[in-house]
This record gives structure tokens, sequence and C-alpha cells, in this order.
């Protein structure tokens, strides 16, 4: 289990404001859609009316007078019989078409016409009526004769020349139509320049305000995270420091001087020596994991010689490793941890060991001793304690710190984990990146 994975709600703040420069430039673009759409469908489903209106009413002007003045001088002279003869059809046909026309138009003129054209239809109907009578007597053939001159051919030509007037002026009106629907369209495509305009500026806006807004909080997360790390750093470099650490160093020194152990006194003094050379490092906050093994190979020794009838350690860390890098200062603390708070607590002493390989998802370093270790209680409290995003320095502040360089320099993929039992020891591993130092240089 890797610690230190938080849920930053500076993701949560970008992630809203980069929607919210999406609606900005969407909304707009989508009204003028919905606007033009709809215009566009008004004014086609208007033209396209008004011309099946015309082409309806053509078809009746040219076809219904011949056809019906023809039907009905057949069925006079006796060609045809009223059962056979198709002026019920085309009458039925006609207020059809009458009728749907009415539909079409919504000229006031016109509509007047449509109503002329329905009451001749009507008379031509009544004068077929008076004609199918008169077919009953033979003596009547002279009336049917004077009812098609007079009337038939009369009305149908008056509804000839109403339709003719209905077709005139819906060729006007579309003609009004099509002037209105050019204006629309230069109207449109007017509002369109605006609103393209109005576009292009949003975008020049968006495109000199929006990584101001979206990177100023990412760029004060950095700083944030930037003054955490060097606080972490400075006061890891305080706890090397540390006035009783040093005290009993040095004590050590004068206690082995005294006693005339010249070699531990040279030892001892080289790997203090040593131990704060590498503390220092130059101000590097990423060193190679051989620097950083260096380090902490001095202070086990100067503890190994305070702490000799108690501490052992073994160092096994593969070569192949050596060049990858890690954050200064990392392993001691966590060695000094398992030292005081594993070695010291059990009776007997006990050993600290520290290995390191290779893995398929980068490298891993393991610190273990075989001390005090923890109950489960304690385990859990120490791994939620990694998890928070500050801690009490009486608990895990070392472990807290450490873990937490890691995830700043490295990412929240990266850290430590812990296991550990009652009685038998604890092991902490160390998650990192394989990085090699060159490639940090550069």
């Amino acid at each position: 289990m890797i610690f230190g994975k938080k849920a930053k709600k500076h993701d949560y703040k970008l992630a809203n404001k980069i929607r919210i420069s999406y609606m900005i430039l969407l909304i707009p673009n989508l009204i003028f859609m919905i606007y033009a759409f709809h215009s566009f469908w008004m004014t086609n489903e208007r033209y396209k009316d008004m011309l099946s209106s015309v082409v309806a009413a053509s078809e009746f002007s040219l076809d219904f007078k011949e056809d019906f003045d023809y039907e009905t001088y057949l069925l006079i002279v006796g060609n045809v019989t009223w059962e056979n003869s198709n002026l019920p059809t085309l009458l039925s046909d006609a207020k059809g078409v009458v009728d749907g026309l009415k539909d079409y138009t919504d000229n006031h003129d016109n509509q007047k016409r449509l109503a002329s054209a329905e009451k001749y239809l009507n008379n031509l109907e009544t004068y077929t009526d008076r004609i199918k009578e008169n077919l009953e007597y033979e003596d009547r053939y002279e009336a049917n004769m004077l009812i098609w001159e007079n009337d038939v051919q009369i009305v149908t030509g008056l509804l000839q020349e109403t339709i003719n007037e209905y077709i005139y002026y819906e060729n006007k009106q579309l003609q009004v139509t099509q002037a209105e629907n050019r204006a629309f369209f230069s109207r449109a495509l007017e509002i369109s320049f605006v609103i393209f305009a109005f576009l292009l500026a949003c975008i020049v806006l968006i495109s000199l305000w929006m990584p101001l807004w979206i990177t100023r909080p990412i760029e004060e997360q950095v700083k944030e995270e930037q003054k955490q790390l060097r606080k972490a750093e400075f006061e890891l470099l305080q706890a090397q420091i540390n006035p009783h650490f040093l005290y009993n160093t040095l004590d050590a020194i004068v206690w082995s001087a005294e006693s005339g152990n010249q070699k531990q006194v040279v030892s001892m003094v080289g790997s203090l020596s040593e131990f704060f050379r590498a503390s220092l490092n130059k101000g590097k906050e990423i060193v190679s994991i051989r620097e950083e093994l260096q380090h902490v190979k001095s202070y086990l020794e100067i503890q190994q010689i305070r702490y000799q009838d108690i501490l052992t350690y073994e160092i096994n860390v593969a070569k192949d490793i050596y060049n990858y890098s890690i954050p200064k200062i990392t392993i001691q603390p966590i060695v000094e941890n398992a030292l005081y708070h594993g070695i010291k607590n059990r009776r007997g002493g006990g050993k600290i060991t520290i290995t390191g390989v290779e893995t398929a998802d980068g490298i891993t370093i393991n610190v273990r001793d075989n001390g005090a270790g923890m109950d489960e209680t304690r385990l859990k409290e120490v791994r939620e304690s990694l998890l928070q995003d500050s801690t009490d320095k009486s608990v895990i502040y070392g472990l807290y710190n450490v873990n937490e360089r890691i995830r700043l320099n490295f990412g929240d993929e990266y850290g430590l984990s812990i296991d550990s039992n009652l009685n038998s020891g604890t092991d902490v591993t160390i998650h990192l990146p394989k990085i090699l130092t060159e490639k940090v240089k550069k």
C-alpha cells in the first residue's frame, strides 16, 4: 500500500474553471445555431406552402374547364351515361383542391377568391343535377344545351378566371416572400458576422485571461508545495544536527580518547564528518542512492559504537540501482526510527537490515528491524497518520516528512508503506521511480 495519496481541492477547482470556459464558448454558438435553424426552417416551410399552393392552383386552372365542359357536352349528346360520366369526380376533386388551398394561403383577398370558387363549384353541381333530371325526358335536349352554353361554360370560365387571379396574386406574394427571405438572409448574415466577431473577441480575451485564471492557483499550489518541501528539508537537517545526537557522539569520542582507543576515535570523527558532509551535500535536494547509503552508513557506524551491545546492521542493496535518484535524507530517519522505537525497546538488542532492488514499477528500498514492532492498533494509527495533511510531531513526524518529500518530488504514487508485527519487528518500504541521477542534474 502506497501512502500519501490525497484528493486535491485544486483539481476540482481547475476542472470547474475549464468547464466554465467551455460553456462561455459553447452557449453563444448554441443560441445562434438554434436561432438560425428555427429561422431557416420557418422560412423554408412558408416558401414550400406558397409553392405548393401555386402548383395545385395551376393544375386546377389548366385542366378543369376543358375537362368539365367536354364531359358535360358528352353527357348531353348521349355519348356517356350519368353512371359513366366523370362529372361527379371532377367536381369532387375540384372541391378538394379549393378546400386544400384554404390551408395554404393567408392572404385575405385570395381567401375571398377561394370562397367565390367554392360558390361557382356549388353552382356547377346544381347545373349538372338539372341536366341529369332533363336527361330523363326526350324533349329537353335543347334545355340542356342552353344550360351548357349559358350556365356551365360561363361559370367554368368565371371559375378559371378566379383561379388565375388566385395564382397571379399568390405568385406576387411569392415574390414578396422571396424579397423578404433575401432581406432575412442578409440580416442573418449580418448577425452571424456580429456573433462571429463577438466569439472571436471572447476567444482572444479568454486566451489572454484563461491561462492566468487556470495557472494562478496551480502556481500558488506549486509554491506552497515547494515551501512545504523546503520546510521539511530544513527540519530534517535540523534533526541531523540535533544537539543531543551531537553531544552524545562527541561524548563517545571523548570517552574513546580517554580510553586510548585511537582507532575508534579516528573512525567516529571520520563517520561524523562524513555524516554532516552528506547531510549538507552542497545544497542538493536529490542525490544518488549511492550517496544516500553512504550517509546512512556513517550514521549507523556512529550509533553502533554508542550501542555496540544491542545494535548490529547490514546493508545489502543491489549495485545496479546506485545511480538512481532519491530525496536527500530519506533512509536515515527511517533507520533512526527503527533504532529508537524498535531495537532499544527490545531486550537483547537487534539488527537493522537495509535492502534495495529494481522492480518493474520502480525502485524499492526496504528497512527492516527485528525490534519491538507494533500491534494492529498502533500500526493502523501510523498508516492513517501518513495519509493526513499534518500530523503530531510526537507520533511519526520523521516518517511523515520523508513520505511527504517523496510525494512532492515524484508524485502521489510513490512514498512509504509499513508492515509490522508485535515483538517481531517492523518493515518500512520506500517506493521510488526509476530516474537516473544524471537526468535529474540535466
